[in-house]
């Protein structure tokens, strides 16, 4: 009877122990994520390799984008569609959604639809609303199956100083746009339906700080725009955080643990881990990637050498000042004026100065605009330029500016005065010939007599 006993008690504590194991389900959720790939078409045969390992480990792998695809080669910028090779290698690649950034208008409306028709994968963007006439077909989000855990992604793109992405106005006319934070609290319902809630935000790494502060609903942000460099990821009120410079130098490897009880139980994360994969270390390459690649690039044309540097460039600001120079060389100004986020890259090594290089540096195709203003005029300009241009000051050609930033707030420019090359102050009452591009004339919005006229040439 002793041993019945034992036996039973034996067995009864194996079936609880299976049952036990069977009920406690475990699944994980794989996202490679990237942002603000600005054109870097030499390393998408590298990203296509690194998205193919992780898909024959996790078959599942979900490939996201945070925006700003295009912009800064012009091989891809200045194709016919504009911007087609990214997207055609996008789709080569497999990826399963991307979102809106602001260099996706650069396109203007006609050639955004042709991108998005052209595309094998959704743009999700929930703050911006097309006309219909447009025909540009948007989804705020969408829900996706990773061998039975529902992930929901919505997307969101930054609204600047005047109600819109940071692009021209001239790109955004049909659109109307609201606020991020505002627009992405009324996706919380995806939260009673979803077992991961994704925002695909180009917004800025500070403001999906304050997202995250706000929606701790949301599991995951995947951010762009501000060319933030993460370490892996961060978690702001439980929400992680990821985040990688542009251009393609890094992506990130996310990796969701989710758990259950039973089968009927809801999903729940119970670890969140992110990496960083070097891109530029990666030694493999998909070759098919690599051939469309050389066939997209194929014009000799951008190879056309237009000068030689025959002393290094080392910064945006030698950069941004050569090119107004150039400028006012070109047009006869008095003052040439770029604004900070109008220069791309910030060196350039001794040897020949192509078509390309000139067209990577400014890749907006903006006009020249010439106006005539006095100095106390282009003193508010450069002011107002700043402050909608993520509070950069501008780069200068004819002038020299003291800048002095308020102590409290070093957003806020507290005086700034001019001078004249030879270090006098400039009479502000004195009318200047003053060039700038079309989009520095649309965002520097202070008062002035002469708004400006485009002289039909572009600054690039």
């Amino acid at each position: 009877m002793k041993n019945k006993k034992l036996l039973l008690s034996l067995l009864l504590s194996v079936f609880l122990l299976c049952t036990g194991q069977a009920q406690t389900l475990r699944k994980e959720v794989h996202i490679l994520s990237v942002n603000d790939m600005h054109a870097s078409l030499q390393n998408m045969p590298k990203l296509a390799d690194i998205a193919d390992s992780l898909r024959s480990l996790y078959p599942g792998l979900l490939v996201f984008s945070a925006g700003d695809n295009r912009t800064g080669d012009p091989l891809n910028d200045m194709y016919i569609p504009a911007a087609y090779p990214m997207v055609a290698l996008m789709n080569q690649i497999g990826f399963n959604a991307t979102t809106l950034g602001n260099h996706e208008f650069d396109s203007k409306p006609d050639g955004m639809a042709k991108l998005i028709s052209l595309s094998n994968f959704p743009y999700l963007c929930a703050n911006v609303h097309p006309d219909e006439s447009l025909g540009i077909h948007l989804n705020p989000c969408k829900m996706f199956d990773v061998e039975g855990i529902k992930v929901g992604v919505v997307g969101a793109v930054q609204i600047g100083t005047h109600g819109m992405p940071d692009t021209h106005p001239d790109n955004v006319k049909g659109f109307v746009f609201e606020p991020v934070n505002e627009t992405v609290a009324r996706y919380d319902w995806l939260r009673k339906q979803c077992d991961v809630v994704i925002l695909l935000s180009h917004n800025g790494y500070e403001d999906d700080v304050k997202t995250a502060q706000q929606m701790s609903w949301l599991d995951l942000i995947i951010g762009g725009h501000s060319h933030t460099q993460l370490d892996g990821g961060e978690l702001h009120n439980g929400v992680l955080i990821t985040q990688n410079v542009n251009k393609l130098k890094k992506v990130t490897h996310i990796q969701l643990m989710l758990q259950r009880e039973r089968d009927s139980a809801p999903w729940k994360i119970i670890d969140k881990r992110a990496e960083n994969i070097d891109v530029r270390k990666h030694k493999g390459k998909n070759n098919v990637v690599a051939d469309m690649v050389r066939f997209l690039s194929n014009n000799p044309e951008f190879q056309r050498v237009l000068a030689q540097v025959v002393s290094p460039l080392d910064t945006y600001e030698e950069l941004g000042s050569m090119m107004c120079d150039a400028f006012a060389s070109e047009t006869g100004a008095d003052v040439a004026i770029e604004n900070y986020g109008g220069v791309r890259y910030g060196e350039k090594a001794v040897g020949p100065f192509t078509v390309a290089d000139v067209l990577s540096l400014d890749p907006f195709g903006n006009d020249a605009v010439m106006m005539e203003i006095t100095g106390d005029e282009l003193r508010r300009m450069l002011i107002s330029c700043c402050d909608n241009d993520g509070h950069n000051f501008p780069y200068v050609s004819g002038i020299l500016c003291d800048v002095e930033r308020d102590t409290k707030d070093s957003t806020k420019i507290k005086k700034l005065v001019l001078k004249t090359p030879d270090g006098k102050k400039l009479n502000l009452k004195k009318k200047l010939k003053v060039v700038t591009n079309s989009y520095v004339a649309s965002i520097a919005d202070s008062p002035r007599a002469d708004q400006g006229q485009s002289i039909n040439r572009k600054t690039a």
